[in-house]
């Protein structure tokens, strides 16, 4: 009877469950586990990947140098910390992360990176020019050991361990607004000096830019165009926004540029004159305008102007502008006869004649340190700045009896440098690679660029000059003066 009853009896059964179901509820718990130290230790290698490849991105800017200080953010900048390895609480390491410099990325993200022909190999010691070509860098953060709790051998895995990775890919783009819209064929292609060394050289600054229209003798270096402005084409809006004090244009560099046909120069010309307080044609109704104010200093080395704001262009004796390379005065020199030409000066100008001009008497800036010598001879704009922050100087009259305060501008807010109206900013394109490669629109932009305008556009016996003299400034942020402080941003974004 006894017999009978125990085997009829349940007392008991939970404990033969939970013997038969513990070990798969512990797996599954252990499992749990793991994945969630796998998940949270791949997200915190992702997010050390995500930063470094945001902060070495940032350091390409096209720069000679612009990998190695790439790397440098990399190794330097950053500290970034994981704790639930094998290597218990590790702050990554160089060691620890791959660095693959690209100039380009394919354009589905689905497609994979072609490094053959995409990667910069050893971009951190390679030259300047191959360092300026890198455009986005993907950061690797080498595989990293997690050793399971769930003994996954006991299921015939070939380890307990897991090496999760992770990787980012950034990129550096410019942006510009408030940009004139202006194109200059590179007066420095095929010299063997970049924009680069140009902008940080005070030689390469000093040197005079004659820019030519471009037009049906081709582009050459030194040549120029307009691009086409925020309105859409056509001339009245390209001569409103080269005339703004803050025109509408904005340019990405990676999306190239479109150039402006047809334009005409007189147009033209009377909208840069605008910024040296000359108000000619359909300009002289904005003489009381503040959107079309002039610079701080005008002094330009012209006689009074007249009731209609125009100036006398032959003025005589007593007035002097800022001077043209000296190589200028004659045409043979310079290789400005040369097919094609070259329009770059020697930067050697008459600063003595010019300073004792309109300032006679009045000796150079205390702490300039200038001189009329080639190791100590300014650029002209460090001698126009001078001026415009120094009321006494900008006051002071020429032989002549010009000074540099704009007298032809009404409006209610004064001239001021902020923006300088004596710069221009221009998409700076390598116009010979653009033709030997037969590009099309749009076209490459190696960088954007402001530039220092020397001189107005005259017209003289009803015949106008159509070029441009001007300096260079600075490139992105480089360089002399605000270079593109004022109108350029840079982005940096993640891409993968």
């Amino acid at each position: 009877m006894r017999w009978k009853e125990f085997c009829r009896s349940q007392e008991g059964a939970s404990l033969v469950f939970v013997a038969v179901t513990l070990p798969a509820l512990v797996g599954f718990g252990l499992l749990a586990v793991d994945a969630s130290r796998v998940y949270n230790l791949h997200y915190d290698l992702q997010k050390g990947a995500d930063a470094f490849a945001l902060a070495a991105a940032a350091e390409l800017d096209r720069s000679g140098d612009a990998c190695e200080r790439a790397d440098r953010a990399i190794d330097n900048l950053l500290a970034n910390q994981h704790s639930l390895s094998d290597l218990g609480i590790h702050t990554l390491v160089p060691g620890d992360i791959t660095a693959n410099y690209l100039t380009e990325l394919p354009a589905d993200d689905d497609t994979p990176i072609d490094y053959g022909n995409d990667e910069i190999a050893n971009c951190p010691t390679a030259t300047p020019d191959e360092q300026r070509q890198a455009r986005f860098v993907e950061v690797v953060i080498n595989p990293t050991q997690i050793t399971s709790i769930f003994p996954a051998t006991f299921l015939g895995a070939a380890s307990n361990s897991l090496q999760p990775s992770a990787s980012a890919v950034a990129g550096f783009g410019q942006n510009v607004c408030k940009f004139t819209p202006f194109y200059i064929c590179n007066p420095w292609e095929g010299t063997g000096i970049s924009l680069e060394e140009a902008a940080n050289d005070l030689t390469e600054r000093r040197r005079l830019i004659e820019l030519r229209p471009s037009g049906g003798t081709g582009e050459f270096p030194g040549s120029f165009g307009y691009l086409e402005a925020h309105g859409g084409p056509g001339a009245a809006e390209l001569r409103d926004s080269i005339a703004r004090v803050n025109p509408g244009a904005c340019f990405a560099q990676d999306d190239g540029v479109e150039i402006e046909t047809g334009a005409v120069i007189g147009p033209v010309r009377q909208a840069i004159n605008t910024r040296f307080d000359i108000y000619e044609g359909s300009f002289n109704s904005k003489k009381n305008d503040p959107n079309y104010r002039p610079a701080l200093n005008v002094r330009k080395g012209l006689g009074t102007l007249g009731s209609d704001c125009n100036p006398d262009w032959d003025p005589g004796a007593g007035f002097m502008g800022l001077p043209r390379d000296d190589c200028f005065s004659d045409p043979a020199t310079c290789g400005r006869e040369a097919d094609p030409p070259t329009l770059l000066g020697d930067g050697d100008w008459d600063l003595t004649t010019y300073w004792d001009t309109n300032h006679p008497g009045t000796p150079f800036p205390a702490g300039s340190g200038w001189a009329d010598t080639e190791a100590s001879r300014p650029t002209r704009y460090e001698v126009y700045r001078a001026e415009a922050f120094d009321s006494s100087l900008n006051e002071e009259d020429s032989l002549g009896g010009e000074d540099g305060v704009p007298i032809c501008y009404s409006g209610g807010t004064p001239p001021s440098n902020d923006p300088d109206r004596r710069i221009v900013y221009a998409a700076v394109l390598n116009c010979q690679e653009i033709e030997d490669d037969e590009l099309e629109e749009p076209y490459p932009v190696e960088t954007f660029a402001s530039f220092f305008l020397i001189e107005p556009l005259p017209t003289t016996g009803g015949a106008s000059d159509p070029n441009l003299y001007i300096e260079l400034v600075g490139i992105n942020n480089e360089g002399g003066g605000e270079a593109l402080t004022n109108v350029a941003r840079d982005d940096v974004q993640l891409y993968r």
